[in-house]
């Protein structure tokens, strides 16, 4: 597994753990951290993902469900809410990886940690914010 994509995979399971178990982000990290050390670089940009998705989770879901309405967002696998949500998020917000590369990333997640179906289903659905990239950024920046 490519460096980056470890530590995008180490984030999500984080964001997961928050997600289905309300733990507190800082020590699901840790704790992670702990089982798979990855260097200083990847477990800043880790921390960063995380911590960088989670004040904006509501917005994500929100532009989610804007632009991709025929997958309504409580009928989608946790695990594949959080991968769209750091996706998104990166493509988005962080705005230094660029979209193909956020969409590989995270059909990659979904390969590692969905169903069989997942990888199509990220794609499909990534597709349809790419779609709309301009006008997502500037609904994120107003947020």
């Amino acid at each position: 597994m490519k460096p980056r994509t470890r530590a995008r995979s180490l984030a999500l399971q984080v964001l997961y753990e928050v997600d289905i178990a309300n733990h507190p982000p800082a020590d699901t990290l840790r704790s992670r951290l702990e089982e798979s050390p990855l260097s200083n670089e990847l477990s800043d940009f880790a921390r960063q993902i995380i911590f960088g998705v989670l004040p904006l989770t509501h917005s994500l879901d929100h532009l989610i469900s804007k632009y991709a309405p025929e997958w309504p967002l409580d009928q989608i696998a946790a695990i594949d809410r959080n991968i769209l949500r750091m996706a998104l998020w990166e493509f988005a917000v962080l705005k230094e990886t660029p979209i193909k590369v956020a969409i590989n990333e995270a059909v990659e997640l979904a390969k590692l940690f969905g169903s069989d179906s997942a990888p199509r289903f990220v794609n499909g659905v990534l597709g349809a914010l790419a779609d709309h990239q301009h006008e997502i950024q500037q609904a994120i920046s107003k947020a």
